[in-house]
């Protein structure tokens, strides 16, 4: 399978701007750019999709440019937004940019990573309105269908002034580095085609420019992708563990497991077939989504912090806690309830603050029950003692009422 057909068949492909592209990615090598403005210090599960189209690229040849967008950050993309962004400071992007750069570049190492701030804080507006604005017609940026859907709400000429300011990055990075592809996705592409257009006007009508986009991810049930109750899934581990981002792949639903394994793994079809197989055949066993958990968090965070994952949720499945170290502790109980005590304290009142028993008495019944368990083991005795000498490492005791249900003492 060439990349096109490779793009098509993992349902990545939602656009194109020229019939003639499948040919240009199948023979040519291109040099193009994906971009990504930094509202926030880390990307989220939801950006981590372009990326990987990106490296599918670069692995078929292609060289990547990838645009931080320390100066568009500052504007706001409108596209199919209900409201105005918040407006960063200028200290605020770039620290954002840094931090995303960081991630960008453990995904594609090889890529080079520019910050538009460089070329776009130069500009002073006489430069603006005459060498770009004039580029634009009024009419035709608000036929763009993510201006337009905004346009009843209001807009302001800030965000209006957006595709224009993109469309500035494509014609520099045309004209410095050679760039004819711009990828993103489906909601890019008046962005994307705006920057053709001024690329064709500054230079010449034959210049040969390209887009890409690719389809924005959805459930099955309608619900959110990248989202929980907790809110995002971040690639950052200190804004959500590793744990978390394992468990978040491998709770993937059936109906969606197999489109995941197309879109965010780097498995071949014929692995992806039998992964298929396996979920026709054996769904109790859940392998395509152990495969699709363990091959992004490898991708996103590496071997070893996959193995800690794995290690965990082993952990808290079989209730055999007490090997975990420290980091394992705060990686799979950073988000149960928990409490902070500074010296003993009777574990029937434990049991009703971390919300395990609603009573002492509950908490009684719960104990004489064989229900709870302390540090991996069973613990029955009415008058038990939570101390520190006893904590996993002298810093946690973690309980456990029956099979699933977990919380955690810190111990000061």
């Amino acid at each position: 399978m060439n990349l096109y057909e490779d793009l098509k068949w993992r349902g990545l492909l939602y656009q194109q701007t020229d019939d003639d592209l499948a040919e240009k990615l199948n023979k040519e090598k291109l040099v193009f750019y994906l971009g990504a403005d930094p509202t926030a210090d880390s990307l989220h599960i939801g950006h981590l999709l372009a990326y990987l189209v990106a490296k599918r690229l670069e692995d078929y040849g292609h060289k990547p440019i990838l645009v931080i967008g320390g100066g568009t950050g500052l504007i706001g993309d409108p596209s199919f937004k209900s409201q105005e962004r918040k407006l960063l400071s200028i200290e605020e992007s770039l620290k954002n940019a840094e931090g995303i750069a960081k991630q960008a570049k453990h995904i594609l190492p090889e890529a080079m990573i520019v910050n538009n701030y460089d070329w776009l804080s130069s500009l002073n507006a006489i430069e603006f309105l005459r060498d770009i604005g004039k580029h634009f017609n009024v009419a035709y940026m608000m036929s763009k269908d993510s201006v337009k859907s905004r346009i009843e709400n209001g807009i302001s000429f800030t965000e209006f002034s957006y595709q224009i300011i993109q469309a500035w990055d494509f014609e520099h990075l045309y004209r410095n580095f050679n760039c004819t592809l711009q990828i993103g996705g489906q909601d890019q592409w008046g962005n994307i085609t705006a920057g053709m257009e001024l690329i064709r006007k500054v230079h010449t009508i034959e210049a040969k420019v390209y887009g890409i986009t690719f389809p924005l991810v959805t459930k099955a049930d309608g619900t959110k992708f990248g989202k929980t109750e907790s809110g995002a899934i971040w690639l950052d581990k200190n804004k959500t563990s590793v744990y978390d981002f394992y468990q978040y792949w491998i709770n993937t639903a059936d109906q969606d497991v197999i489109n995941r394994l197309k879109q965010f793994t780097f498995l071949s079809k014929d692995q992806i077939e039998e992964m298929e197989k396996s979920l026709e055949n054996e769904p109790e066993k859940r392998l395509a989504q152990k495969c699709l958990a363990e091959e992004i968090t490898k991708l996103v965070h590496g071997e070893n912090e996959l193995r800690k994952a794995i290690k965990v949720t082993n952990a808290l499945f079989s209730g055999e806690v007490s090997d975990l170290d420290i980091e394992e502790i705060e990686m799979g109980f950073s988000n149960l309830d928990s409490i902070e005590i500074t010296e003993e304290k009777p574990l029937i009142d434990c049991l009703v603050e971390l919300n395990i028993a609603s009573s002492k008495r509950q908490a009684r019944e719960l104990i004489s029950s064989n229900a709870i368990t302390i540090n991996g083991n069973k613990e029955t005795d009415l008058e038990f003692i939570v101390k520190k000498e006893n904590a996993l490492h002298l810093k946690y005791t973690i309980i456990r009422k029956g099979k699933k249900k977990y919380a955690i003492i810190k111990h000061k």
